[in-house]
């Protein structure tokens, strides 16, 4: 999308041929298409980070942060180096804008990120990284605990108005879907694959061994026991050497 496009939403454009909101709806289906031709969660969210600076008004940089099951956030997609060091920033001092939208389950403006009273260790810690304001949107809350943050990142302060966190909110919502997506297929492939390599350890227990299927698996299942292993583990071990794991 071109710069002008980006910036002067309202105003008629020649890429997309009319008014500010057919031009966010050209833009919001454009998307949702290119995210369902990604072939994996990495590549969804790297066009997502990349989508959001080329459609949200302000956004020179973007960022996604993620929480698995409750665990450590991460940044999991960013346009730039800069993205992962203000993110850095907030994880260490645990608290920020990000961490706000993620666990208040709000949208973050900051209009200048120097001036701002709320988060103090984080303003300190990102003086010298030349941003100057920031907008995060809560992007969703899975059933298995999973949380995600779209930040986006402006060098000038102001950058974003109320413009922005409308489109910004529209996008947001679209992305969430299409990461929601992306982990469904991760997870299934994951399944398919644990399937497949407990179907080959079984297989080679029931010719060796002349065991019936639930008899092979009774066997994977004891020996995960036995050894303190995950059955995932003990099925790669048998189809990689030929032999179960033997307890420590």
């Amino acid at each position: 999308m071109s710069e002008d496009a980006r910036t002067e939403w309202g105003q008629p454009s020649t890429e997309y041929g009319g008014p500010g909101p057919d031009r966010l709806g050209a833009a919001l289906g454009d998307l949702a298409r290119r995210l369902r031709g990604e072939k994996s969660e990495q590549n969804t969210l790297d066009a997502i980070v990349h989508a959001a600076v080329d459609t949200i008004p302000g956004a020179g940089h973007a960022g996604v942060s993620e929480v698995r099951r409750r665990r450590r956030i991460r940044t999991t997609a960013a346009t730039a180096d800069v993205v992962r060091a203000v993110d850095e920033v907030q994880y260490n001092a645990d608290e920020g804008p990000c961490l706000s939208a993620l666990y208040e389950q709000v949208t973050v403006r900051v209009p200048d990120l120097a001036a701002d009273p709320r988060w103090p260790r984080f303003t300190a810690g990102t003086a010298k990284l030349g941003i100057g304001s920031m907008l995060s949107f809560r992007l969703y809350t899975a059933e298995d605990d999973n949380l995600g943050v779209l930040n986006l990142y402006a060098e000038r302060a102001g950058a974003f108005t109320d413009e922005s966190e409308q489109v910004g909110l529209l996008f947001a919502a679209h992305a969430a879907v299409a990461m929601s997506d992306a982990q469904q297929v991760t997870q299934l492939t994951h399944a398919l694959g644990v399937r497949d390599v407990i179907g080959q350890a079984k297989g080679i227990l029931m010719e060796r061994h002349r065991l019936t299927g639930d008899q092979a698996f009774a066997s994977l299942v004891t020996s995960s026991q036995r050894t303190n292993m995950k059955l995932l583990e003990v099925a790669l071990r048998l189809v990689e050497s030929g032999e179960l794991p033997t307890p420590r």
